[in-house]
């Protein structure tokens, strides 16, 4: 095994358990995992399978990460590669100096963010990543939609070489382009999402299909472009706008579990409809996607998985 190690200072504040959490979402989560001091992740970068491991030392105000990656034959200038990757998942260089002063002006949101602050808004790796999580999520829970995700990383993704197998990359197209749908009902995808999944894969491996390309259209192009790909519809799409592509005006507003959660914290008697969610955050619609991280980061702590 060889080993990286390096030092990054994230635009403060930053808190590495309140962005890590938001990433992973559930403790179930073993492909984003945290042990209460270190995020952990297997990442394919620049032809190595490296399992990264950050762990914050500072106060929120002055941050510091230390950055420790291990695997068999280590790419030689990994560091670029996994600086880039992390800042992406961990939302290292977002600034959200504007957000906290607008928040602190406002009874209702301010609390909120000054419980969470140095939260910053996670993304996945890719695009596909992103696209695959929602489709395996959608229309279960939570909590089974993240255990269709481990078995699939379980199962497809490469082991960056440590004795006890237990940390898995998330798979890449070419993992899956070459399956036959039905393969993934053994882990427990319905047939319509193994479909979609696998179809995706070959659209992406047969350069049909650039998702990473959607960073640089509009978000109404973009919801569109996704939503002509085998099951993707609205919440899928703007699950995607908001984890995939950082887009974090956007609150994903059929997302059930989002909508009773920003129910409760508006105190709201009647249950929400897309059209409602869109009505309830108008005085903050610049920030959707931001309390929708900070929603679930108090329903983690009202659970809790998290000090705040």
């Amino acid at each position: 095994m060889s080993t990286v190690s390096f030092a990054l200072d994230p635009v403060a504040p930053f808190r590495l358990d309140f962005s890590a959490w938001t990433l992973r979402r559930r403790p179930e989560n073993a492909v984003d995992r945290w042990d209460g001091e270190a995020y952990q992740r297997t990442l394919t970068l620049a032809d190595s399978i490296v399992e990264v491991t950050v762990t914050q030392v500072g106060a929120p105000d002055q941050p510091r990460l230390h950055i420790t990656g291990t695997g068999i034959r280590l790419a030689p200038g990994l560091e670029g590669p996994l600086t880039a990757a992390l800042e992406r998942l961990l939302g290292l260089r977002t600034d959200l100096t504007t957000f906290y002063h607008f928040a602190a002006a406002d009874p209702q949101l301010g609390p909120l963010v000054a419980r969470f602050r140095g939260m910053k808004p996670p993304r996945f790796p890719t695009v596909f990543e992103a696209l695959v999580n929602g489709i395996a999520c959608q229309q279960i829970t939570l909590i089974q939609g993240i255990h269709l995700l481990n078995r699939l990383a379980e199962r497809y993704g490469v082991t960056p070489g440590r004795q006890d197998g237990s940390a898995h990359v998330f798979p890449q197209p070419a993992d899956l382009a070459t399956l036959e749908p039905e393969t993934l009902r053994s882990l427990g995808f319905s047939h319509q999402k193994g479909q979609a999944i696998v179809a995706l894969a070959c659209a992406i491996t047969g350069g049909q299909l650039d998702l990473e390309g959607l960073a640089d259209v509009d978000d109404a192009a973009a919801a569109a472009r996704l939503r002509t790909l085998r099951g993707v519809g609205r919440w899928t799409a703007e699950y995607v706008l908001l984890r995939g592509l950082g887009r974090v005006h956007v609150f994903p507003g059929d997302d059930v579990g989002a909508r009773n959660h920003l129910q409760h914290w508006l105190h709201l008697r009647e249950s929400l409809t897309y059209t409602g969610v869109r009505q309830a955050l108008a005085g903050w619609q610049d920030y959707g996607g931001l309390i929708y991280f900070h929603l679930l980061l108090d329903r983690l702590a009202e659970a809790g998985y998290l000090a705040a």
